[in-house]
């Protein structure tokens, strides 16, 4: 039985389909920046954010890396407002990110059994974390707000660390801050790639949970259970097998 339990987040315990491409939510975003001074037009804003997207991209400061840069996408937002000569301070492009987040959720939702998988964990005396491929700005209001934000003993995002899965980086700083043994630790995801090729490079055995979300496998899937229904029901027995007597 493990001590540890390290989670990513969507596709594994949270199920979100999110559209960035419709063209209602950039007609509402140069909406919504118009009427704070910055005059956009829809063509306009989106061009204007890919461009700016990909500038923090190419600033992330080279050793928060090996593979994956990951930037801060409030940044994007604070750069849209100052390219028309508006001044943002960080709380307003924070708020127009959200905004632009949840003008682009179709729906967000905890699978089944996600709380009965945090109780197997602590009623084990195991500690649960989150490693997340995410912008902060994006998800911890989200998981605050489904209500599991206190399972974790820490939340570690992506877009603060600098790099994202399945980059050895990433892994290594959620071990080496809590000072995990990996034998003692599992990572639990629906990703074959980031959350476990990139577990299995860091020394972690992983649950592979196969959801409505998980990309197509086209390679070797190194982990040691496999949950093809998506259950983390079947999760629960496969981990705390003692719970099924």
């Amino acid at each position: 039985m493990y001590k540890n339990y390290i989670f990513d987040l969507y596709g594994t315990l949270v199920d979100i389909n999110t559209n960035e491409y419709k063209t209602s939510l950039w007609k509402n975003m140069a909406l919504i920046y118009s009427m704070n001074g910055a005059l956009y037009k829809t063509a306009e804003l989106k061009k204007s954010y890919a461009k700016y997207l990909s500038e923090q991209i190419a600033q992330v400061p080279k050793d928060k890396f090996t593979t994956n840069p990951e930037p801060q996408i409030e940044y994007v937002f604070q750069r849209m407002f100052t390219e028309k000569g508006v001044e943002c301070d960080m709380p307003l492009a924070v708020a127009t990110a959200k905004t632009f987040r949840a003008l682009s959720l179709k729906y967000l939702k905890l699978y089944d059994g996600v709380q009965e998988l945090f109780d197997a964990i602590h009623s084990h005396g195991g500690k649960a974390y989150l490693l997340s491929n995410a912008q902060r700005v994006f998800t911890e209001p989200e998981i605050r707000m489904l209500g599991i934000y206190d399972e974790f003993e820490d939340v570690m995002i992506s877009s603060d660390e600098g790099c994202a899965k399945p980059d050895l980086m990433f892994y290594n700083r959620i071990l080496e801050k809590h000072k995990l043994d990996p034998s003692e630790s599992i990572m639990i995801g629906n990703d074959y790639i980031t959350d476990i090729k990139g577990s299995y490079e860091a020394g972690l055995d992983s649950l592979y949970l196969h959801t409505n979300i998980s990309p197509e496998i086209k390679g070797e899937l190194l982990a040691k259970y496999q949950i093809v229904s998506g259950s983390l029901f079947e999760a629960i027995e496969a981990l705390f097998p003692d719970m099924s007597d």
